[in-house]
């Protein structure tokens, strides 16, 4: 039994005396260890090498190179390794030499059998706790990974945004966050909020800033005086005084004026703001983060955007990828989303037939996540059984575009009536050809489905 535990763990002798080395060797075969032998220092570098080892057992006096070199050696190029010495002199002096290089004991000869084996098995000991942590570890960073504050991902390219948001999220750094619409933009600035240990009980404050006209923005961002304009009635805070100490996250910062770019421009230099109408200069004690899916570079050519704003955002930049370039993800999504909405809609669908998990692979996802979510939320809904079926999904007929560029002339009409015949023998499969319950399944009455049954001359195929 002790054998079968030890089996997946090395141990390298190395002494020039051939009866202690040879006998070191049959003590821990015996013990299940894979077990190497070398004479010397350099035969011990050369086998390290080319094999994994966890513990080097290594005689102080050996040739061309001592055991304390090889204890160096080892310690330099690979820490991991735990080292034990033996010497015939019992040397107090080399013995401390020895542990502050890093071995992790000295034992004299004669070796003793079971104290060079107490020794042996507390390493061991040791290195399956560091094991077992390490794959915890490697455990919870996966499951992290995975959905890492609220974002689904595994894909290589999302487990960079992971790392980039660990390394900024508690640094002051102004982050732009690019990426076409729909790909997340603002789950990752709630995310870099959520992991900044000063920031994320504070407060995160987010404006789209597009859908705001310039007096309301600028209005809404810094607030403004009584009297500033018509309808301001009373003194109003700003968003960037709201969120004090904590995050404000600009969404579609293109869309700002250039009179608003010189005022944003002066709070990420300076820090300092005023509010409409008002001449009271307010610190905004605020991390600042922004998004856009245009070009800011390309904006900047054309005079659209301030160069020196463009180059006060774009300290940390964090490029989102489309869902096409992250397909490897789609799996993930789809089971979140379903489960999703399977709350909100009371309903128990368990996941999508393997036909349209082939057709959202195949498909460019031009609306990215948004469109996914929505797809699957309407499919949920409509779903009649516990599988998301092609025929549950509303606009299914964007997701076969296939089919219709190898149309090869043929009329629209022509086009959709196969994936309606498709969908209809499909069910009548699943209703065991039982008529009257596949019309209710599709939506349908009996005749209408006869009258189609008898257009795609489909009648022949009841059993």
């Amino acid at each position: 039994m002790i054998a079968e535990r030890n089996h997946k763990f090395s141990i390298l002798i190395v002494d020039d005396e051939p009866l202690i080395r040879e006998s070191l060797y049959e003590i821990f075969r015996i013990e299940g260890y894979i077990v190497y032998m070398a004479h010397s220092g350099e035969e011990a570098r050369e086998m390290i090498k080319t094999n994994r080892i966890n513990i080097v057992i290594a005689d102080l006096k050996l040739p061309e190179m001592s055991g304390i070199d090889l204890l160096i050696d080892i310690k330099k190029k690979q820490p991991d390794i735990e080292v034990i010495l033996i010497t015939g002199y019992g040397s107090i002096e080399t013995a401390v030499k020895a542990m502050r290089k890093g071995a992790y004991d000295y034992i004299t000869k004669p070796i003793n059998d079971n104290e060079i084996k107490l020794l042996i098995n507390k390493i061991v000991e040791k290195l399956r706790i560091l094991e077992e942590n390490k794959n915890l570890r490697e455990m919870i960073a996966q499951a992290k990974r995975a959905s890492f504050c609220e974002m689904i991902g595994v894909s290589e390219k999302m487990q960079k945004i992971y790392q980039v948001i660990e390394s900024v999220a508690n640094s002051n750094a102004t982050i732009l966050i690019t990426g076409d619409s729909g790909t997340g933009k603002g789950l990752v600035a709630k995310a870099i909020h959520q992991s900044d240990d000063s920031r994320r009980n504070k407060p995160f404050v987010e404006v789209s800033c597009g859908a705001l006209s310039e007096t309301l923005l600028e209005s809404e961002l810094f607030g403004h005086a009584k009297g500033a304009f018509t309808g301001a009635i009373k003194d109003k805070e700003g968003r960037f005084e709201y969120a004090k100490g904590g995050t404000i996250f600009l969404d579609e910062i293109d869309a700002f004026s250039p009179a608003l770019q010189v005022k944003l421009l002066r709070v990420l230099q300076d820090g300092i703001f005023e509010r409409v109408g008002d001449n009271i200069s307010r610190q905004a004690e605020v991390r600042i983060i922004v998004a856009t899916n245009q070009d800011l570079a390309e904006l900047v050519g054309r005079n659209k955007f301030r160069e020196d704003l463009y180059y006060r955002v774009n300290v940390i930049l964090i490029k989102m990828p489309a869902l096409a370039e992250r397909k490897e993800d789609i799996d993930l999504l789809v089971e979140h989303f379903i489960n999703k909405y399977n709350k909100y809609n009371k309903k128990k669908v368990k996941g999508i037939s393997e036909e349209v998990r082939k057709l959202f692979l195949e498909y460019s996802w031009p609306g990215n996540i948004r469109e996914l979510e929505n797809a699957i939320e309407g499919a949920v809904i409509m779903a009649k059984t516990d599988m998301i079926n092609k025929w549950d999904i509303p606009d299914m007929v964007k997701f076969t575009t296939k089919a219709i560029k190898s149309a090869n002339g043929k009329s629209l009409k022509k086009v959709m009536e196969q994936p309606e015949c498709e969908m209809i023998i499909s069910v009548l499969d699943q209703c065991n050809w039982n008529r009257i319950k596949a019309a209710a399944t599709l939506g349908i009455n009996r005749t209408t489905l006869y009258n189609k049954m008898r257009k795609y001359n489909i009648s022949n195929k009841a059993k």
